[in-house]
Formats: C-alpha cells, sequence, structure tokens
C-alpha cells in the first residue's frame, strides 16, 4: 500500500532534520503502528503521508506511484483523525459533519457512527459543548465519515475512559476486517498490542526495529517460566528455563505434587521495549 524509502524532512527553522531517513512499509489490510517519543517525528512523517508537508527527501510511494503524482482524489481515499480535535465549535455536531461530508463524494452513515460512538443523542449540541472525550470521539467519526481506504490515527484512544475506548478500538479492528489500512501512532502500548500486526520504533528520526508485537516480545523476552505455588503456608514462587521445561524434574514435581497460584512466560511488554529500543521511558 505505502513505500517509504530514505525519507528526510527538515522544519524551515529547524538546524537538523527530524526525519533522517525513514525506511518501512505498510501493506494493504494491516495495522502498522509506528511508535517513538514524542518529537521523534511520528506525526511530521503521518503529515506527509497525507500530502501536508510536500517538500521532503527521499521517497514515498502510494499503490506502486509516487505520492507526489496523485492529486486531489487522493483524498476521498483516505480518512485522518488528528491528536488534537479540531472542529467548527460554534457548531453542532451534525453541522460539523454535514459541512465536511462536502468535501467527499461517498459519505458513510454518520447517523450510524454518532450512535456506535454514544454522540448520537448529543448531535444537536455545539461542539463548544462537549467534552474532551466528546471531540476525541466526533473526531474520529469524522475520520470515517468519506468511506476511506485508508485511516491515519493519531492517538485516537488517548483521554478516553475504558469504554469507549473499547468502542473505537473495535472499530478500528472491523474497519480492517471490511478490508481497510490503519496507520496507528500511539503512546498507549496496550492499543498497539491489541490492533497492530506490525510496529516500528522510531529513534533519532530513523526506524530503529520493526516486527509484529508477539516477535518483538519474543526477541527481547526471557525464555523463562515463573511459577507461584503453595508451600506449607507459604508461596514459593521460582523460574525455569523454557527450553529444557520437560526436563525439569523440580518443575514437573511442582506441576503434579503442588498447588499452583499462577504460572506465566517471562515476556516482555511493549512498554520494555519502547524504553529499550528507543531509550526515553514513557510517560503516561
Amino acid at each position: 500500500m505505502f513505500e517509504v524509502t530514505g525519507l528526510t524532512f527538515r522544519y524551515p527553522r529547524n538546524r537538523e532534520d527530524t526525519i533522517r531517513g525513514l525506511d518501512f512499509t505498510i501493506q494493504d489490510g494491516e495495522i502498522f503502528g509506528l511508535l517513538g517519543p514524542s518529537g521523534v517525528g511520528k506525526s511530521t512523517t503521518q503529515k506527509i503521508m497525507v500530502k501536508l508537508l510536500p517538500d521532503f527527501g527521499g521517497e514515498v510511494t502510494y499503490l506502486g506511484k509516487p505520492l507526489q503524482s496523485y492529486g486531489k482524489d487522493f483524498y476521498q481515499k483516505i480518512g485522518v483523525g488528528f491528536e488534537m480535535p479540531v472542529h467548527f465549535s460554534k457548531l453542532t455536531a451534525a453541522e460539523n459533519l454535514a459541512f465536511f461530508k462536502k468535501l467527499y463524494k461517498s459519505h458513510a452513515d454518520t447517523d450510524a457512527l454518532l450512535k456506535r460512538v454514544g454522540l448520537f443523542e448529543d448531535r444537536g449540541k455545539k461542539v463548544n459543548e462537549f467534552s474532551k472525550g466528546m471531540k476525541i470521539r466526533l473526531n474520529f467519526v469524522r475520520a470515517l465519515l468519506n468511506k476511506p481506504t485508508v485511516l491515519f490515527l493519531d492517538e485516537p484512544t488517548i483521554g478516553l475512559d475504558p469504554k469507549n475506548a473499547r468502542i473505537i478500538k473495535d472499530m478500528i479492528r472491523e474497519f480492517k476486517e471490511d478490508g481497510g489500512t490503519v496507520l496507528l501512532t500511539t503512546h498507549l502500548m496496550n492499543d498497539v498490542d491489541e490492533l497492530c500486526d506490525r510496529v516500528a520504533f522510531m529513534a533519532d528520526g530513523k526506524v530503529s526495529e520493526i516486527d509484529t508485537p508477539k516477535n518483538l516480545k519474543l526477541k527481547h523476552g526471557k525464555r523463562l517460566v515463573e511459577v507461584e505455588y503453595q508451600k506449607g503456608e507459604a508461596v514459593q514462587q521460582d523460574s525455569f528455563d523454557l527450553d529444557r521445561l520437560g526436563e525439569s524434574d523440580a518443575f514437573l514435581d511442582i506441576v503434579r505434587n503442588k498447588r499452583i497460584i499462577t504460572i506465566h512466560s517471562k515476556e516482555t511488554s511493549l512498554d520494555d521495549i519502547f524504553i529499550k529500543v528507543t531509550g526515553v521511558e514513557i510517560r503516561g
């Protein structure tokens, strides 16, 4: 779907490049996570890929053709949800959506989308009366109103309560299942774990690591199994080599004769990988 090769970009007033030779591909029908600390160039990369920043170095192709070769019809195919929702605050939610619909040839059923995200009853309210979470949900609906084939989402669930975040994540997953492609940037590693087929970690303006979440956790994790079990009145915890588990008499004795409280592999988390690969700690 997209191929990014040797991408560079420098803002006019900066002395150094924000992006310094970025390489990655996004396959048709996948959810691709672009991750990294603030200021590393994730949002800049998205803006380049939606044709908002034209003066870049390197190459970006969409469906095998240079991005610059596409005209305004390109925008008919994409949906964009920026991190900071931008709406006409003195218009109602319904009026906002009606305005943006005029920019597109294809239109989704926005009433159905508003019902899905819990905003249908508030569609007649002015947006300046909306909470931050309501604005975020309206922003997501706006990204879908033209029936796009590609979604660019920047922190789509940030600031949402767990219930509404679940609704948005379910809708992103359904979009993919219907054949859509998603580029997702977020600092919420649980969202990445749930949604992304592949992820790329950015550091110093480049991709430092790229793979599926599972492969990354296996690569950076420890091949150990940790067991908590009852030993008399106390709780004992032991670790065993995963590759030699069947040969461990001590492990087999615990499984056969002890009351096990917990047992799990020592798989690392994406939070830990983020810190290790980018060198920057995630701040919630």
